[in-house]
């Protein structure tokens, strides 16, 4: 009776061991992330690598030259000439319109100006100042690659007179070397280039002898106007010598006459004393 009593009683403590034994078993660890996750759980993409000058995005606008020397914070003496001679507003009116050929500008930096003769550049007129600008100014868009096809000496917006303003350029795709037969240098940096505005950081101020001829002199003033002459007898006093030669020559009569005519006169006067 004792046996057939144990038997169930068995059967459950079995039952409920083994359902502890299955509850107690640890779970298995989380498998860590396969990258990194921002807070709402995604990975984050990888950091874009760092890349040269880029062409600005259509949204913002055509290029503002003063602003993009400005940035590079080494080039305000360049940016003083531009704004004086008003390059600055030609250049950026012709690249908001639509068809342009573009610019190429070599722009000198402030170190570039202080290894000039002292004053060389408050010595400058504002026709020079203006030639000078516009000598590192080419009207037309040109990348490194495109100085090795260029022809030689480059029209810049110095008149495009190559004889007094001459600037050769030679390039290799990575490096270009320039000269002005008074200057030799070469491209350090690309400053800025879109497709339609290229700006090119140079070492040394680009000079010719267009901008350092000496100017023409100015024309000596003319003489003062000379003053009326004044007759030779206008104050002469009205005398019977004048009188008396006058008539003369008018007459033909020799030049005596006036002797005799007054002996004549003595004669007469002293008659009437003699009766």
């Amino acid at each position: 009776m004792m046996k057939k009593l144990l038997s169930p009683t068995l059967l459950l403590l079995i039952f409920s061991l083994l359902c502890t034994t299955n509850s107690g078993q640890p779970s298995a660890p989380a498998q860590a992330p396969s990258g990194c996750t921002t807070t709402s759980g995604q990975s984050s993409p990888p950091a874009p690598a760092p890349s040269g000058p880029l062409a600005p995005s259509a949204s913002s606008g055509p290029a503002d030259i003063v602003a993009i020397l400005r940035k590079a914070r080494k080039f305000s003496t360049f940016i003083g000439l531009l704004k004086s001679t008003q390059m600055d507003a030609e250049i950026n009116s012709e690249l908001k319109k639509k068809s342009n050929a573009g610019f190429t500008i070599f722009a000198p930096t402030d170190s570039a100006f202080s290894d000039l003769k002292t004053g060389t550049l408050n010595s400058f007129s504002d026709n020079q100042k203006a030639a000078l600008t516009k000598f590192h100014i080419i009207n037309s868009f040109l990348t490194i690659s495109q100085f090795q096809t260029v022809s030689n000496p480059l029209h810049t917006s110095a008149n495009g007179n190559t004889k007094e303003f001459p600037l050769n350029v030679i390039g290799n795709g990575t490096q270009v070397n320039m000269t002005t037969g008074l200057v030799n240098t070469t491209v350090d940096s690309t400053v800025y280039s879109d497709g339609q505005l290229a700006v090119y950081e140079i070492p040394q101020v680009l000079l010719s002898q267009g901008i350092l001829r000496t100017q023409a002199p100015a024309s000596a003033p003319l003489p003062p106007k000379p003053k009326k002459a004044t007759p030779l007898n206008s104050h002469a006093p009205s005398t019977s010598t004048t009188v008396s030669v006058d008539s003369s020559e008018a007459t033909g009569l020799p030049h005596y006459a006036p002797i005799m005519v007054s002996i004549g006169v003595a004669v007469v006067a002293a008659l009437p004393l003699c009766i």
